[in-house]
């Protein structure tokens, strides 16, 4: 019988009092313990390293920490830059327990103009990223891979660098397409990164548009688009059918939902109605430090998902 068959909904508010059960035969992760949390409702994914403290540095350990703590995902920006005999160990143990890994960093260069120019190189430069991404999709298992088309150009009109990130973006999904990855792009906050190209839900919605590929989608970071434009449900529905994935954050101080002014819940509410089942990245960090910090993230996550 499985976990959750278990375990009501009104211990998930002792959350992390007891560890794992989870056996994976090199985890060196205390498995005494039986689970104490239901599954959340969405899919939020933890950063590995998130319950350092609870969990330890272990990658495994911390899936089956996550997981024991009612997690169904994961996300790691840096996973493409992880050893391919970890990449593999981590994607075969998030498959077995049935756990998402959320998108990771394919390009992310905020310091460079790239696809905003019709530049050879660059484009070349691009085209090696994503089949790069590719060839990790297909042996992990992997689905995302997270683009950022940099910086815009101060003495090129703002329509001849869309129209290069269009055609950019239209030869790279055409290659991330039959590897079945899928390109996420992010837009930004213009506060904490000034000079990208990349601002905003309907600007980016209007770029997939243009792409039209099942292998270009947005990564809806709520923290950024808070900041950016607010209007988040709204924004959500109306790109809702070029969305791939969402990043988190509350605004101001980017911590754990309910630490500033967002209301996760109603978010949350919404999102799940829409019939969502993939990831939620938590891309944020905590209020509070050591397991006190890591109790109270769960908490605040707990509390957002009662809808």
């Amino acid at each position: 019988m499985h976990r959750r068959n278990f375990i009501q909904k009104s211990a998930a508010t002792a959350a992390i009092a007891g560890l794992g059960t989870s056996a994976f035969a090199t985890s060196s992760f205390p498995q005494d313990k039986p689970s104490n949390s239901a599954f959340f409702k969405l899919r939020y994914a933890p950063g590995f390293g998130a319950f350092s403290e609870s969990a330890g540095k272990d990658p495994i350990d911390n899936i089956h920490f996550c997981h024991d703590q009612g997690f169904r995902a994961m996300f790691d920006n840096g996973f493409m830059g992880r050893p391919t005999e970890e990449q593999d160990k981590i994607a075969a143990e998030m498959a077995r327990l049935d756990m998402k890994m959320g998108p990771f960093v394919l390009y992310a260069d905020f310091s460079k103009e790239s696809m905003v120019l019709k530049d050879a190189e660059i484009r070349q430069m691009l085209v090696d990223k994503v089949k790069a991404g590719v060839e990790i999709c297909k042996r992990t298992g992997l689905k995302w891979a997270l683009m950022v088309p940099g910086r815009y150009n101060e003495h090129m009109d703002w329509g001849y660098q869309t129209a290069n990130v269009i055609d950019t973006l239209r030869e790279l999904s055409d290659i991330a397409l039959q590897g079945g990855m899928t390109i996420v792009l992010e837009p930004l906050n213009k506060r904490d990164h000034p000079g990208l190209f990349l601002t905003g839900m309907a600007q980016t919605f209007a770029i997939c548009r243009g792409v039209n590929s099942p292998a270009c989608k947005i990564v809806d970071d709520i923290y950024h688009q808070q900041i950016t434009e607010g209007n988040l449900i709204p924004n959500i529905e109306a790109s809702w059918s070029e969305i791939g994935a969402f990043h988190l954050g509350d605004n101001p101080g980017r911590k754990e939902p309910g630490s500033g002014e967002i209301n996760f819940n109603g978010v949350f509410r919404y999102i799940a109605s829409k019939g969502y089942d993939d990831v939620l990245c938590m891309e944020h960090g905590k209020s509070l430090k050591g397991k006190e910090g890591e109790l109270a993230l769960i908490e605040a996550y707990r509390k957002a998902d009662n809808f």
